[in-house]
């Protein structure tokens, strides 16, 4: 597993890659991560100027310690291939992780990694580029596990909700598509199938799980309750399309001091305890399983300074 993969992520904000405006303001937001998007928000007629523009972008604009990815068009379209060599030759230094959407199969992944490997040793890289997968598809759902331990390179897993209610034959229930107006047309959360499935097979090779964006960006109650269901379900973050989204998903994926207490507690009892099976914490038992998920929250914690220097733990 990257290291990246343990770092905060819990906005993801897409910027279409031929709006070179819109890239300034998302390098001053909130958001954890800035995605240039070459695909969906890109008409066919720009892709060649969006690819350009978002070359000129990561070699001028500074993003302020935020991670920078980049959303590529699906493999098996004339644009992957071009928007890969173009911008990993040019920019590659300024990329953290390229966003390879519709996924179908494993070896969607085995030709973009070959690919970026290739670039990267004629540029020179250094730094590793790393891979996030989208999962939007029939097709891509039904091989998610082979898909998620395919290659070294990828750090997530991300969820399309539109694409994959296209591939599955469901109807258009909002203008976006993007998950408003659920709780009208389904009894329950619609999508908690897809999203779990994807989740397990992240956590089980140690990847980040991404939720979808939120189509509706002036119903922030819509965006708190899709965040939540996100973040009950396993997700560790959330894409998000808007600026006004991200202080209110950051949010909802960030540990409170509540959690945080319960951490502490939990971790400094096995440490104590020379932690071998089970223990109890005010009256109530903890086991393996228990301090593993108080690991990770003590590690997101420390990573997004919610905890003082002298107060770290070495978990």
């Amino acid at each position: 597993m990257h290291d990246g993969a343990l770092k905060p992520c819990r906005t993801i904000l897409s910027v279409p890659g031929h709006r070179e405006k819109m890239h300034e303001k998302a390098a001053t937001s909130n958001a954890d991560t800035i995605m240039l998007d070459l695909e969906d928000s890109v008409p066919i007629e720009q892709k060649e100027a969006a690819r350009q523009t978002a070359i000129d972008t990561l070699t001028r604009l500074s993003f302020n310690g935020k991670g920078v990815n980049l959303r590529i068009n699906p493999p098996d379209t004339p644009f992957a291939y071009k928007d890969l060599i173009a911008v990993v030759e040019a920019a590659g230094s300024k990329l953290d992780t390229v966003v390879v959407p519709k996924v179908n199969h494993e070896g969607d992944i085995h030709f973009i990694s070959r690919l970026l490997s290739g670039v990267e040793a004629a540029s020179g890289l250094e730094q590793e580029i790393t891979i996030q997968v989208c999962i939007e598809t029939a097709q891509g759902l039904s091989r998610v596990t082979k898909i998620a331990a395919c290659d070294p390179r990828i750090t997530s897993l991300a969820f399309g909700i539109a694409d994959y209610q296209a591939s599955i034959g469901t109807g258009l229930s909002s203008l976006s598509g993007h998950g408003e107006a659920e709780e009208e047309i389904y009894p329950g959360h619609r999508w908690h199938f897809p999203i779990s499935r994807m989740v397990m097979a992240a956590k089980a090779n140690g990847l980040l799980a991404l939720d979808a964006p939120y189509g509706n960006f002036r119903n922030p109650d819509g965006l708190k309750r899709s965040s939540d269901l996100a973040s009950a379900l396993g997700c560790d973050g959330k894409w998000v399309i808007h600026p006004d989204q991200i202080d209110i998903v950051n949010q909802v994926f960030t540990p409170g001091a509540d959690e945080i207490q319960r951490a502490r507690q939990i971790l400094e009892a096995a440490d104590q305890t020379s932690f071998k099976g089970a223990v109890a914490v005010d009256g109530r038992m903890i086991d393996l399983a228990t301090v593993r998920l108080a690991r990770r929250v003590w590690r997101q914690a420390v990573q997004l300074k919610l905890i003082p220097d002298k107060d770290v733990l070495n978990h």
